[in-house]
């Protein structure tokens, strides 16, 4: 797994693609997750586009950095889900606790809705 970062505005947006499984590909996004939360990086939309697989390691990941984020006066977005994704969401009601989105600029404009 890989993870990178970028910025739209106040708005950073973190890609992962590969598998996010337990080890080091969950550690990979936590640390990322935290590390901009200390830099006071709150708006953080997660694009998943490109993640192949995900176990329930890899769920609880997103969950555990959702809620750091939120304990931080923070909000974590997902972006790009693929059907699977999706699916595992709707099956596990996580789907109605994030906020999800199919378009990266309606994702950043949601932000705006917020504050």
């Amino acid at each position: 797994m890989s993870v990178s970062e970028r910025e739209v505005g106040a708005v950073t947006i973190v890609s992962i693609s590969g598998n996010l499984t337990q080890g080091a590909a969950g550690d990979g996004l936590r640390d990322k997750v935290g590390s901009l939360l200390q830099q006071g990086r709150k708006a953080i939309v997660v694009d998943l586009g490109a993640v192949q697989y995900m176990d329930s390691s890899g769920l609880g990941t997103l969950v555990a950095a959702y809620t750091t984020a939120r304990r931080q006066d923070g909000a974590l977005k997902l972006l790009n889900l693929t059907k699977r994704l999706h699916d595992l969401l709707v099956i596990t009601k996580l789907a109605n606790v994030f906020d999800c989105f199919e378009d990266e600029a309606e994702a950043v404009r949601s932000f705006n809705l917020a504050t």
